[in-house]
């Protein structure tokens, strides 16, 4: 059965911690009956519920990537709308990404934040499995930007503060994301920030070596195989405000080597045709910084100027 998104009614609300384990709790409990009474969390009883293809009817296609396709998709005792992300097992043992799938799954769903994209749970079948994530009805960030070319500071520093949070939590619980960027990251249904694409991300029980990300948010440790740690996502964040204040990001090259070679000089330059207050340019100058014991650490970032000019106090704060 084929449905599109106009033949539903969405409630506006504000999404918040309690209100996603409430949909767990829900969506967990029209799945399976009965209510989580056991000493197990609701994601772990959320993930564990056996789910199959029959579960859910069909929608369009939101997306498609070198592995698989994501679409629009009903659960039908709930009713809840979820993207449904189809991978196909032999695309990713072709790449050796199999590693990849099983950290997404791992790490994303223990997160529990309203700006990191939820993992309801996960089948399969001989050919795929299939990731239940939430639905984040206004699509990518990376579609947003190419459509407007570049933010104003306002918007900037409202994002800024939610993708900052969203990565002191992830911080907190040992997780590295690794690979921030915009196509990494979607829209909620009024308008919050999605962290999301967790295949990168590690627990950082020690510090890692691992190259991996997008050349152009590749901080000079990675690109030196040095060790690295939290401070890659502190980097990336200021990457990602440069692009989101000018459309472009600093170190872009025409070949991957000419980007490094940029990164290693570490030599940020504002273009000329877009208007960037000293604000917005301190706040970069202080996460992209070549040596990581001297960036700012995300945890500070909402209480940087550039931030506080924009963004209440106490307007996005999930993490104590």
């Amino acid at each position: 059965m084929i449905f599109t998104v106009a033949s539903f009614v969405f409630a506006s609300f504000r999404y918040h911690v309690d209100m996603q384990r409430s949909l767990l709790q829900r969506f967990y409990t029209e799945k399976t009956g009965q209510s989580n009474t056991s000493s197990k969390s609701v994601v772990d009883e959320a993930l564990e519920t056996k789910w199959t293809l029959d579960d859910f009817e069909i929608g369009k296609r939101l997306g498609r990537g070198k592995f698989g396709r994501v679409y629009l998709a009903r659960e039908k005792k709930s009713k809840y709308l979820v993207a449904l992300k189809l991978i196909y097992k032999a695309e990713i043992m072709r790449y050796g990404f199999e590693r990849q799938v099983r950290r997404e799954i791992e790490i994303q769903s223990q997160l529990l934040h309203p700006n990191i994209l939820r993992l309801f749970g996960y089948f399969y079948d001989e050919d795929r499995i299939y990731l239940i994530l939430e639905y984040a009805a206004q699509g990518e960030l990376f579609a947003k930007l190419q459509a407007e070319e570049y933010f104003d500071e306002e918007t900037s520093a409202h994002y800024m503060k939610q993708l900052a949070n969203a990565l002191h939590y992830c911080h907190k619980k040992h997780v590295i994301h690794r690979d921030i960027k915009p196509e990494n990251i979607l829209i909620g249904y009024n308008g919050e920030m999605k962290l999301s694409d967790f295949g990168w991300s590690v627990h950082a029980t020690s510090r890692r070596s691992t190259m991996c990300g997008t050349p152009d948010y590749i901080p000079p440790e990675m690109w030196t195989g040095n060790d690295h740690d939290f401070t890659v996502d502190a980097w990336a964040l200021g990457i990602l405000l440069y692009e989101f204040l000018t459309g472009r990001t600093p170190f872009y090259g025409e070949s991957k080597d000419e980007t490094q070679r940029k990164v290693k000089r570490c030599e940020i330059r504002w273009p000329r045709d877009v208007r960037v207050g000293s604000e917005a340019k301190d706040l970069v100058a202080r996460l992209v910084v070549y040596n990581p014991v001297d960036r700012m650490k995300v945890i500070d970032i909402a209480d940087h100027p550039f931030i506080t000019k924009y963004v209440p106090q106490d307007l996005y704060n999930f993490v104590q």
